[in-house]
């Protein structure tokens, strides 16, 4: 009887602390939610296809990864196979990424599953992942940049929602037409349009009403800065290529200045995790 008692106690404290873990993870989704629709809130961080340095790009262990490292989004793609299960891939084909070829969009899902992700040249054990599997990874833990690889819309929101993601998913594309229908099924949904212009900038914020607006080096400039601003969005700058080599060569505040410099405040990357620690390093320093 003794022993049954200590058993039932032990079960009680283990559902305790898994509730306890669980609510510290929504606590930290929301923290970050909040901290993105402040347009003048610290830098953010976003994870280029997850964080793919130790784990293939788009791939399960890459999101856990990010969330390891402390990461504010992890940027993923998104396809959906001709049975309509959305999963993630970045290239038209799948060449690169696995050892299949064609157009994954051509094939159903348990047809995908016959092939293994390819990472760095070389066949990995991993299976190409659903995005349902991939926001339960997310879930309570970091936010999600859906690029959208598809303009099968209904599909991929019918995950989002099942996996109750609705609050911490942006949706991404460059086709505007894309993102009015996906802002169609949810006027709530979080858009973020590219802008390579800032004319064209002005044009998606009164479209969106975006909490990001994504731009380019072309015309990152204090005026484009100060309108999006202005609307209440945060300024999503890539350092994919030049500012991410000049962090691998050891120059970190060269890096961030680069660019920070004109005001943006999500950076994102392939290389999250020296970006945090650089982010984190700087605010210490401000501090003494």
């Amino acid at each position: 009887m003794k022993e049954l008692f200590k058993m039932r106690r032990v079960a009680g404290v283990v559902v305790l602390l898994a509730i306890g873990l669980a609510a510290a993870a929504q606590e930290r989704a929301d923290v970050l939610r909040k901290k993105l629709l402040d347009p003048n809130g610290d830098v953010m961080v976003a994870a280029h296809r997850a964080a793919h340095d130790k784990y293939p790009e788009n791939s399960i262990d890459a999101i856990r990864e990010a969330i390891k490292l402390q990461v504010d989004i992890i940027e993923i793609d998104v396809k959906v196979s001709k049975d309509g299960v959305p999963f993630l891939m970045h290239d038209r084909t799948m060449n690169r990424t696995t050892n299949g070829k064609g157009d994954p969009e051509e094939l159903t899902w348990e047809q995908l599953q016959q092939y293994n992700i390819v990472d760095k040249g070389k066949v990995t054990e991993w299976k190409i992942p659903s995005l349902e599997m991939a926001l339960k990874a997310a879930h309570g833990n970091i936010l999600v940049d859906l690029d959208l690889k598809t303009d099968r819309i209904d599909d991929v929101v019918r995950v989002v929602e099942k996996t109750d993601m609705q609050d911490y998913v942006l949706f991404f594309d460059s086709e505007y037409s894309v993102l009015q229908r996906v802002k169609i099924k949810n006027p709530d949904f979080m858009i973020m349009p590219r802008a390579y212009r800032i004319t064209q900038a002005d044009s998606a914020i009164a479209m969106f009403d975006p909490p990001v607006v994504h731009i380019d080096f072309d015309f990152y400039t204090p005026k484009t800065v100060s309108v999006i601003k202005g609307s209440m969005a945060r300024v999503w700058i890539n350092a994919l290529g030049e500012p991410d080599q000049i962090l691998r060569d050891g120059k970190a505040k060269k890096a961030l200045k680069k660019v920070l410099y004109n005001g943006a405040n999500i950076i994102q990357t392939d290389e999250p995790g020296a970006f945090v620690m650089t982010l984190q390093k700087e605010k210490i320093a401000a501090h003494d």
